[in-house]
């Protein structure tokens, strides 16, 4: 395929006015707008809105509706102050692109004008932009959504940008992709106290201490099949008020595994810790889940396809051998279809994602929609 099919500048155009108008999980009204009015151009058979909250999908129909093939990427962004200062810098205050999801709209956004061109096929494709990722709660109600499930999907794909590998490496393997993640906050009541008399109170700070501590003595090294990470990510107690010994405490803690059973594990392992070393120090323990992603697994025929689909665009294919550690909410997906995510480089010396100095790399926008579009060939003979 060649590049000049591909309306390159149009979609790195696109993909900056993106950047530069970010919006966060669940208020993607706006970016859900722009690319339902960019992919009109195209002329799907529909255009679907307000999927799962925001999302949008565009529908390729063909001769018959099987097999339906899903590609889907996501339209938040974060909670991150930007500190670029090219001319397409966020213009929201503390909201950014710091993912690369504008950079994966745009890629998404142009394969339809492949899709377009070639309508003598059998089978259906459903380009879906999901919201919500980056909180987890997206894909959970797309797939509860009936605009969605009456698709009937049978295959979906999707793709993640990767600094530190090479531009346009694809990587994937079978199996796990990237590790199942949750949030556990952990809601610790004692009692008040003047901070001269701390024995008239109980205050959470040796527990939380403890906590700290012993949650460290789960990890298990992600060279292992039943990896295991606990990682604090807040902490609070008490006020700025010198005289007074803190009576409350807040331990907000993220946990990763390969797999949703060893996940189930580690969680009981956390609870059955934390609880005995709040009733220790006679304190009220409180537990909130939230934020839960489940692991990421790639059908094996479907991560075959993906290196074929890099064989056919001549370029380099990496199996993985151990999954990535971050979370993607995309595993709910292969919980219930057949597909597979894969990663395409961004760039060796790219900053990392969530960096508040990173930014899409618009010349990998072509390898990804060729990738998209050799897959939607082989399964759409």
């Amino acid at each position: 395929m060649k590049n000049e099919k591909i309306p390159t500048q149009l979609l790195t155009k696109l993909r900056k006015v993106l950047h530069k108008h970010p919006e966060l999980s669940g208020h993607e009204t706006e970016t859900a707008s722009r690319i339902a009015g960019f992919l009109k151009n195209y002329t799907p058979n529909s255009i679907i809105e307000n999927i799962g909250g925001t999302g949008v999908a565009a529908v390729y129909q063909y001769y018959g509706t099987s097999p339906t093939i899903v590609v889907r990427c996501e339209l938040d962004a974060l909670p991150i102050k930007e500190i670029n200062t090219f001319e397409h810098k966020s213009k929201n205050e503390n909201v950014s692109h710091k993912c690369g999801h504008d950079g994966h709209m745009v890629m998404v956004a142009g394969l339809a004008s492949l899709l377009n061109r070639n309508r003598k096929r059998n089978g259906r494709v459903v380009l879906l932009f999901q919201p919500a990722e980056e909180n987890g709660e997206g894909a959970v109600a797309v797939l509860k959504d009936k605009k969605f499930t009456e698709l009937k999907p049978d295959y979906i794909f999707a793709l993640h940008n990767l600094p530190g590998f090479a531009k346009h490496e694809i990587v994937c393997k079978p199996g796990t992709f990237n590790a199942a993640v949750i949030s556990m906050n952990l809601f610790l009541d004692g009692k008040t106290s003047h901070a001269a008399e701390p024995e008239n109170g109980i205050n959470p700070s040796l527990a939380i201490a403890e906590i700290l501590n012993e949650s460290q003595k789960l990890i298990v090294s992600p060279n292992e099949d039943n990896f295991a990470l606990v990682t604090p990510i807040q902490i609070e107690m008490g006020e700025e008020a010198y005289g007074i010994s803190a009576g409350h405490g807040i331990v907000r803690l993220t946990l990763r595994t390969w797999d949703n059973k060893t996940m189930n594990h580690l969680k009981t392992n956390c609870e059955k810790l934390v609880t005995k070393i709040c009733k220790k120090y006679k304190l009220k323990l409180r537990i909130e889940w939230t934020q839960s992603f489940a692991s990421c697994q790639n059908n094996a025929d479907m991560e075959k396809i993906v290196q074929v689909a890099a064989n056919e665009n001549k370029l380099v294919y990496t199996k993985k051998e151990r999954p990535f550690k971050w979370g993607e909410d995309f595993g709910l997906f292969t919980e219930k279809y057949k597909g597979a995510m894969f990663g395409l480089g961004s760039g060796e010396k790219t900053p990392a994602l969530h960096n508040p100095d990173y930014d899409f790399p618009d010349e990998i926008i072509p390898s990804g929609i060729k990738m998209f579009n050799s897959i939607i060939n082989q399964l759409l003979k």
